[in-house]
């Protein structure tokens, strides 16, 4: 938590302000939200947050325009990816079972402005995306009725012809936008319910399609004269990997619904597994057996599976297909829903977005406002915006998420616990764990000294306590013993945790100027070979050093919640991942998001720094004043008495020395 010396000038003020953290309750399991998701809930939310529309649509695609058969190695590599950053969302989940998702690791973790940045651009994504899987589901039910639905719509209600905008308002997409808000603010359970019938169906209909579109596959499909296994080579499945990535988006749901789990640190990061395991299962076999079917330079983009069966002569599988990808669409559509509102509600509670979003049912147990509000505004762009416009605007405010939960898993690592209000360390994660009592008045620490002594704090007391502690073993953020006679000149005078920041903030620089060099150096740049390899090396260098320094560090202790292996190396390559993701997004993707995080910094300043409820909490230590008082005998003892102004100091000095001399005479009496 910031604190504000009376000599910081207001630049350095406002710094502090931006960059606090959020201190976190002593119970991080209390919760006005309801704690009744299963591990098995969990696990189909992400499920059906993953599995969806880009199954039915995007294999097609992908293995037509892109990559042809070894779309199946483009998932494997996007799988991996996924990976990585799902570790990251699991390990957080599990020890800060708090709604929010990415914004509330941000927070914990890096500071307040990145937290509301983040939280303010994974809200345009969610709206967005479930707008477009809305529009999606539209079209292809209007697919099957021949376009019904769209013909009567312009015929007899309206149409347009506008820039980014639908040539058409999309009634259908709306109303199930509408319909889905309504029955998901009946509360966790009934969602949860719908999520399951749907995504029961789906699964049916994905091992339908494996029994039955095995036993059609026809091996030549994938020879020679076909095209080959992988007719666009290597660098066409790299191309392919960073579109197959995006199927994958939708697994942060269950770490957006740890506040709302039984028993978050272990049914979050086992959900996790499961359900990333299950998809990628389920994209991999699903595209073996569409490139098996029917050549792949044959395939419907638009319809990919259902055309399959339809060319060959099976139509009422065609319509199994069908049915099984509106259904999928449907757990998609809910799991947006499901949880942007609990974003909105996270940085509601904060005091960091409008106050109106944190009220919460009290019958239901969910945010119903921010629900019905964010339901309401994601249909009526489903109403109004064309599919290609909204799909524009995805993925790069998901890879911000990714890349800065990647990072605050490594800053979260390597950082002292901080204390909490209360005094209990505010990152424990399990409410069974450990921890060290808070210090009372009646509560006694030893020291050799036989004369009274008198601390402002009690940390001044701890450092003399700890001391010969603290030589022998190390805590986290700290540079490891062996390395101190080599490196303890040069960082030995670093707080604990400083040099592992300055570290992941090189670590991002230089994985964004490396993908930068990579993707643009030979073609925009033009830069010539000498300096292109160059910068190459420099920047490697820069990443390498960054990761053996942070290596160097102590962190923290075994945890009994689940831990992402191999830190700092599986956070770092996953951000250097999504980095290298976003340097293939357009340049109208970066100016559309430029212009967002333009209005989300005036909602801050306007409104989210006044009200932040970190920074009321910084107020509350200057109405009162703790003093550590040790007795002759070394008995340490606690009191706290409002501060006194000027005037009033002489008496107040009084008052506390009564106090001391009768505490002290208390605790000669007990002994």
């Amino acid at each position: 938590m910031a604190t504000f010396p009376r000599g910081c000038s207001p630049a350095v003020r406002l710094c502090q302000k931006l960059n606090r953290l959020k201190t976190l309750d002593d119970d991080m399991m209390a919760t006005s939200l309801k704690r009744c998701l299963s591990t098995l809930d969990l696990t189909l939310l992400g499920v059906g947050g993953m599995v969806g529309s880009g199954l039915y649509v995007l294999t097609g695609t992908v293995a037509k325009d892109m990559v042809g058969p070894a779309v199946i190695v483009s998932f494997i590599f996007a799988g991996f990816a996924s990976l990585l950053a799902a570790f990251c969302y699991a390990e957080f989940g599990a020890r800060i079972p708090k709604t929010g998702s990415a914004y509330m690791f941000t927070y914990v973790s890096v500071g307040e402005i990145w937290a509301f940045l983040i939280g303010w651009n994974v809200i345009l994504e969610n709206m967005i995306g479930g707008a477009a899987v809305a529009r999606a589901w539209s079209g292809y039910l209007d697919s099957i009725f021949n376009h019904s639905i769209q013909n009567f719509t312009e015929t007899h209600i309206m149409q347009w012809n506008v820039p980014f905008l639908a040539h058409y308002p999309d009634l259908l997409a709306a109303g199930i936008l509408i319909v889905a808000s309504f029955f998901i603010s009946f509360g966790v359970k009934v969602s949860s319910y719908l999520n399951h019938i749907f995504s029961v169906i789906s699964m049916a209909v994905i091992i339908f399609i494996l029994v039955f579109g095995f036993m059609l596959a026809e091996p030549a499909n994938w020879s020679a004269k076909e095209g080959g296994f992988a007719p666009f080579g290597l660098s066409g499945i790299l191309a392919g990997s960073a579109t197959c990535f995006y199927a994958f988006v939708g697994f942060d749901v269950i770490a957006s619904s740890s506040e709302e789990a039984k028993n978050p640190q272990k049914a979050v990061p086992i959900a996790t597994a499961i359900s990333l395991g299950l998809a990628a299962a389920a994209y991999i076999l699903v595209s073996t057996v569409l490139t098996l079917m029917v050549p792949w330079h044959s395939l419907d983009p638009n319809s990919a599976l259902a055309d399959a069966f339809f060319r060959r002569g099976y139509s009422w599988a065609g319509i199994i297909v069908a049915i099984g990808s509106i259904c999928a669409m449907n757990t998609v559509l809910l799991c947006n829903l499901f949880s942007l509102p609990r974003i909105v509600y996270a940085m509601a509670d904060d005091g960091l977005f409008f106050s109106f979003f944190a009220r919460v049912n009290p019958v239901t147990k969910v945010p119903v406002n921010a629900i019905l509000v964010f339901g309401i505004l994601m249909s009526t762009m489903a109403l109004i915006f064309d599919l290609e416009a909204l799909v524009q605007f995805l993925s790069i405010g998901t890879l911000l998420a990714y890349t800065f939960v990647a990072a605050s898993v490594i800053v979260l690592r390597f950082q002292p616990d901080r204390i909490s209000s209360k005094g209990t360390a505010s990152t424990s994660p399990n409410p069974n764990s450990e921890t060290s009592p808070a210090p009372t008045e009646s509560q006694t620490i030893r020291e050799d000294s036989g004369e009274l002594k008198q601390y402002e704090s009690f940390s001044d007391k701890l450092q003399l306590v700890e001391r010969q502690v603290s030589s022998e073993k190390r805590g986290p953020g700290q540079l490891k013993a062996y390395w101190e006679p080599y490196l303890g000149k040069l960082l030995g005078d670093c707080e604990p945790g400083e040099v592992v920041a300055f570290c992941v903030l090189t670590l991002i620089v230089s994985s964004v100027s490396l993908c930068i060099v990579l993707e643009f150096g030979t073609n925009q740049l033009q830069l010539p070979i000498w300096s292109f390899s160059m910068l190459l090396v420099i920047f490697i260098l820069a990443y390498v050093l960054s990761l053996t320094l942070i290596w160097l560090h102590e962190p923290q202790s075994k945890s009994k919640t689940f831990q992402v292996p191999l830190v700092p190396l599986t956070p770092a390559a996953s951000i250097l991942i999504n980095v290298f993701l976003m340097m293939k997004l357009s340049y109208l993707t970066w100016i559309r998001f430029t212009v967002w995080i333009v209005v989300g910094l005036f909602v801050y300043f306007g409104y989210g720094i006044w009200h932040s409820k970190e920074g009321k909490r910084e107020l509350q230590p200057e109405d009162m004043a703790a003093r550590y008082v040790v007795l002759p005998s070394g008995s340490l003892v606690e009191t706290v008495q409002p501060v006194q102004p000027e005037g009033q100091m002489d008496t107040s000095a009084h008052d506390f020395s009564s106090h001391t001399a009768s505490t002290a005479e208390e605790n000669a009496g007990k002994r």
